[in-house]
């Protein structure tokens, strides 16, 4: 058989069945979390350090109460994000990145960096498409 006609085997679909697994329901799940705009921002945010609720939602523009709320409930819960709750009147809550967390931060800055870098060529298509009346 010619290389072009060989047998696949499953070491040629290997990198697709990490992304499929259980028909992608996981993996999909975990990424709609972690791409999602608000958890970039709010993690990106935490990276400088420990902050207060009011402190994070001044820091992170555009963000609803309820929002960040969500958001830091669903990172709570997958364990990137910390919440430390102390026992004073006003009560203080404070976020802090997990290990798992700031693992986020190298990948992020990765895809912002390839964002920022075909901005220029992504803008420059969506304009002509527009010019050409497609939808």
């Amino acid at each position: 058989m010619c290389p072009r006609h060989r047998e696949l085997s499953p070491v040629d679909y290997e990198h697709t069945c990490k992304i499929r697994g259980d028909g992608g329901r996981t993996l999909r799940a975990i990424l709609d979390q972690i791409c999602n705009k608000w958890t970039l921002l709010v993690v990106a945010t935490l990276d400088q350090g420990t902050l207060r609720f009011g402190d994070l939602h001044q820091q992170v523009p555009g963000i609803s109460q309820r929002m960040l709320t969500l958001t830091l409930r669903n990172l709570e819960r997958d364990g990137l994000v910390t919440r430390t709750v102390y026992a004073e009147v006003p009560p203080r809550v404070e976020y802090a990145l997990t290990p798992v967390g700031k693992s986020l931060i190298p990948p992020a800055l990765a895809l912002a960096a390839w964002a920022i870098e075909h901005v220029p060529g992504i803008e420059a298509r969506r304009a002509d498409h527009l010019s050409r009346g497609a939808s």
